[in-house]
């Protein structure tokens, strides 16, 4: 299941602009998810052989070129279809849940 809630992260993300790696693992560290680069990398290149993300290279001022990644058009859909069944799971959860929580 984390699986599943980290790609929906990773594209949501991505979905905001050209995301380099780094800069999307820091984003999910703001939010307390963590993730380290040998999980971020394999899945981003799994995410772009799904023809989800596409990328481009942009010179970099420290080093060498970078890669920034953006959402294609199967991404977006994608990324609607994930939100989507994350809302009915979440709903679901609430309501199996609903009775634990006002008991307490």
């Amino acid at each position: 299941m984390r699986k599943g809630v980290l790609e929906l992260c990773i594209l949501a993300i991505i979905s905001e602009g050209e995301a380099y790696p780094s800069d999307i693992i820091d984003k999910l560290k703001a939010n307390e998810l963590i993730v380290v680069e040998g999980t971020m990398y394999p899945l981003l290149t799994r995410l772009k052989n799904a023809g989800l993300l596409g990328y481009n290279w942009q010179e970099s001022t420290s080093g060498p070129p970078r890669k920034y990644y953006h959402l294609t058009e199967d991404g977006t859909s994608f990324l609607r279809e994930l939100l989507d069944t994350w809302n009915q799971l979440a709903n679901v959860v609430t309501q199996s849940t609903k009775n634990l929580v006002e008991n307490e």
